[in-house]
């Protein structure tokens, strides 16, 4: 009891020792925690590794709480009895409040958190797996959970934490502000970099290589290593490509498709790697469908990859946006591909309920004549069989709007996009 009492200590400090050294960049979605934190319902947050879901709880909670962090072997070795009486030694009957953190590697979490809510306990948990939490929490705490998924940086909160304060209007704010979306690219979201001063490429090399091998390759007990790393590596070069269970499985020579799509599973319950689907009215079309590919963070892409591909990076840029604004603001939102036998494609459809309600095609283009005919014709298809007039193209430095076969298409520049949700 003693060594684990020592642990829940250390944890303790470490946790506050980087808050206090960290600069504070107040996250989007903090005031969705804010308007639940009170709820007795079990609270959870989950997202990629190092995205900030510790730090921001913390900020969040600041009173008596207690705190316990799964990713120490000693406790995965302890009982859940053990650790909860060491933080009533430590905390005492003031604890009203406890937070779990990374609690998916503990075995039987879920009986656990499940106990101290039924004991009276406000419960908040952070996770690195979308599937162990999501399926878990599903079984053992239907209609009695909260849940956010939160994401790296966004590029407006890159800005607050720069302390950027050029009027955008201004030709020189214009210039500055394309500068520090170049930037943003280059290093991506993660606060530790864009905060804390760590190097974009050795960080973040780092950090992909402890969500392959520590929350996949080992949770999973992945028989074929090489194989597997090789496959993430290939997809993480390939963002905003085509694929399908099947060109994997011949590709890396997996013995069937389900060995594929377990695989593409990992990747995505990791927050790693995500893919969007072909929109159809037919949901077995979207499931038999090649899927887009996209990563996580530009900033991981860049140091894994080394690929230098403005336009695709762009494109990755505003698929994690639209899942970022889907996760803290419009949860009812469905994120979509479109394309049509004749292969005209638009990037990205939005979906709302029943209807669609915007087309969005993203092109590195700085002027008219740099947007493709192809791009605008099949924007204007896809509106028409869509039924769908809100038309935009978001653009690197072009803005504009246009009348395309009584259509009025918008040609809006990235910065400005992401700046204005």
């Amino acid at each position: 009891m003693m060594r684990i009492k020592q642990i829940l200590i250390d944890q303790r400090y470490e946790l506050e020792e980087r808050v206090r050294r960290t600069k504070i960049v107040e996250r989007e979605f903090l005031p969705f925690l804010d308007e639940v934190k009170r709820s007795r319902l079990v609270k959870v947050t989950t997202g990629v590794r190092r995205s900030g879901k510790s730090f921001s709880t913390y900020l969040m909670l600041r009173d008596n709480f207690g705190y316990a962090n799964f990713d120490e072997q000693i406790l995965l070795n302890s009982s859940p009895d053990e650790i909860l009486s060491a933080l009533i030694e430590l905390y005492g009957r003031e604890m009203d409040t406890i937070f779990l953190d990374e609690v998916q590697n503990l075995q039987g979490w879920e009986l656990f958190v499940n106990k101290l809510n039924r004991s009276g306990y406000n419960v908040f948990i952070t996770g690195s797996n979308a599937k162990l939490l999501s399926r878990e929490l599903a079984t053992h705490l239907t209609g009695r959970h909260l849940q956010l998924e939160i994401y790296p940086f966004s590029f407006r909160e890159y800005l607050k934490s720069i302390n950027f304060s050029e009027g955008v209007e201004t030709s020189r704010g214009m210039s500055l502000i394309k500068h520090e979306l170049k930037s943003y690219i280059e290093k991506g979201g993660f606060p530790e970099v864009v905060v804390g001063g760590e190097s974009p490429r050795i960080y973040l090399r780092q950090l992909y290589r402890d969500i392959v091998e520590k929350d996949i390759i080992m949770r999973y007990n992945i028989a074929y290593r090489t194989t597997f790393r090789e496959i993430a590596l290939t997809l993480m070069s390939n963002f905003g490509k085509y694929v399908t269970y099947n060109s994997i499985k011949r590709q890396f020579g997996l013995k069937s498709d389900h060995t594929a799509k377990n695989y593409l599973s990992y990747l995505n319950e990791s927050y790693l790697i995500f893919f969007i689907n072909k929109f159809s009215f037919k949901p077995k079309e979207v499931e038999r469908s090649p899927k887009k590919v996209y990563c996580i963070d530009p900033g991981m892409i860049k140091a894994v990859t080394m690929r230098e591909d403005l336009g695709g990076m762009m494109e990755n840029l505003v698929a994690v946006e639209l899942l970022r604004r889907r996760s803290y603001w419009s949860r009812d939102v469905e994120i979509y591909y479109w394309k049509d036998y004749q292969q005209h494609e638009v990037d990205f459809v939005i979906k709302e309920g029943p209807e669609i309600k915007q087309l969005i095609q993203v092109t590195y283009a700085s002027s008219r004549d740099e947007v493709e005919r192809r791009e605008l014709s099949s924007l204007i298809r896809a509106s028409e069989l869509l039924r769908c007039k809100n038309t935009l193209v978001i653009t690197w430095d072009y803005e504009d709007e246009e009348s395309v076969e009584n259509n009025v298409v918008r040609f809006l520049p990235l910065w400005k996009w992401l700046l204005y949700p």
